[in-house]
């Protein structure tokens, strides 16, 4: 047992040796080597707004300080030699120097004030405090509480702990008795840096809040982008399948509808259905498990994709709803290619429903324009009679939209328009993109 306890001890020894031969170490590392948080460029989140007016104010307590501190370093009604007043300034300037480089800042603030310490000691009375005057404690606890705002907690501890150090070892070399402020001056910066530390803490909490919040913001942006592709790709799914479905059923159907058909039709037709039945297969084998993911109900999942044909019932649900809505067709309607027909009433859906959710009490006007080569869908309403109502998903309707566009090769606009009030502006090409 006293052998175990002995190793124990000789354990415990070698870890203190070991902290003691690496304390210049992480000295150097934490309190030079190391460099402190930078300030955030002005306008971008966790930015100090307030850091002009601070500026400002730290200059006029540096001055302040200054002038307090001259009667500490020279005898009651002598002359002020230069180097006092050199020494003053210098101790004010490493004083502001905390704003742009903390750690530097404080060197030079412990430095001069050991320089301090050593002139104001043969001029202090028998009752002044020593070895910090109010002047010193005032300049001490602010380049520490500078610099607690840029460094880790740990770093700053470092440094309060040689900050009190160099007060104590100061009050050491003495030639008379003093009125002793160790313990003042060392609940004022401990004070100092307690106060830097939660405000440091304060607004690291913040950056990760704002940080966070981006994040989140580009997850929710990026799931509701894969959420519409999933959808269009089902719609897809569906219009593929139908057409595929036809051909495979014409090519079986067509040798009977010829008499005495050759050998070579009865093959091609033959392969024309066999390679259609193999897309097919393979179509659904691939897009087909999306409809596993789906949450709508059965009935609702084999039922026929919407066509432009049903754009008077979307506009009739619209009304009933509350929106006043008009809708204008110019040129000629035809029949479009499904995948441009189903993206058109989906990109008039979409722009329908966010004028519900977004601008309540509006008017809503729904054109289509049929051209030669493409067809246009235009959704705008007017200003909003109410206060608009908060934008739920930060408008990502719009990316739903954006992607069936891209799709087929097109071009979306949407924006403000300059009366007042929103458009959006679908053009979709009727030749495949390719």
């Amino acid at each position: 047992m006293s052998k175990l306890s002995g190793m124990t001890g000789a354990g415990a020894w070698g870890r203190v040796v070991g902290a003691v031969r690496g304390l210049p170490q992480l000295l150097r590392q934490d309190l030079w080597a190391s460099p402190v948080d930078p300030v955030p460029p002005a306008g971008t989140p966790g930015s100090p707004v307030w850091r002009p007016a601070f500026g400002m104010l730290l200059t006029l307590g540096a001055a302040t300080v200054s002038v307090w501190h001259v009667p500490d370093l020279v005898p009651h009604g002598a002359a002020v030699p230069e180097y006092v007043v050199l020494l003053v300034v210098c101790q004010a300037l490493a004083l502001l120097a905390g704003l742009w480089q903390p750690l530097l800042a404080w060197w030079a603030s412990l430095v001069l004030m050991v320089v301090s310490v050593r002139i104001a000691e043969p001029t202090t009375a028998p009752g002044d405090l020593f070895p910090w005057s109010g002047a010193e404690i005032a300049l001490q606890s602010g380049a520490l509480f500078l610099l607690t705002l840029r460094v880790q907690p740990r770093r700053a501890v470092l440094a309060l702990a040689l900050s009190l150090l160099a007060g104590l070892v100061s009050s050491g070399f003495t030639t008379r008795a003093h009125n002793y402020s160790l313990d003042v001056g060392a609940l004022v910066v401990i004070t100092a840096v307690v106060i830097g530390a939660a405000l440091r803490a304060l607004k690291v909490a913040r950056g990760q809040l704002v940080v966070q919040s981006e994040l989140t913001e580009e997850e929710r942006a990026r799931r509701t982008l894969l959420e519409e592709r999933n959808r269009i790709a089902r719609e897809l799914h569906d219009v593929v399948a139908h057409h595929m479905s036809v051909i495979s059923i014409q090519a079986q159907v067509a040798p009977h509808l010829v008499e005495n058909p050759p050998d070579e039709l009865r093959e091609n037709l033959a392969a024309i259905r066999e390679n259609a039945v193999e897309a097919l297969a393979e179509l659904r084998r691939v897009l087909g498990v999306l409809r596993s993911e789906d949450a709508v109900a059965d009935g609702l999942r084999h039922a026929p994709q919407p066509t432009l044909d049903r754009l008077d019932e979307l506009v009739g649900t619209v009304r009933g709803a509350g929106v006043a809505v008009t809708k204008e067709t110019t040129g000629t309607p035809r029949p479009l290619p499904p995948g441009v027909e189903l993206s058109a009433f989906r990109i008039v859906q979409e722009a329908l429903s966010n004028v519900m959710r977004h601008a309540p009490g509006t008017r809503a006007r729904v054109e289509v324009g049929y051209h030669s080569a493409a067809v246009t869908v235009r959704v705008t309403n007017s200003v909003p009679g109410t206060a608009p109502a908060p934008a739920d998903g930060g408008g990502h309707g719009l990316l739903g939209m954006r992607e069936r566009v891209t799709m087929l090769g097109g071009d979306l606009t949407h924006g403000r328009m300059p009366g007042g009030g929103y458009e959006v502006v679908a053009t979709l090409p009727l030749e495949d993109p390719a």
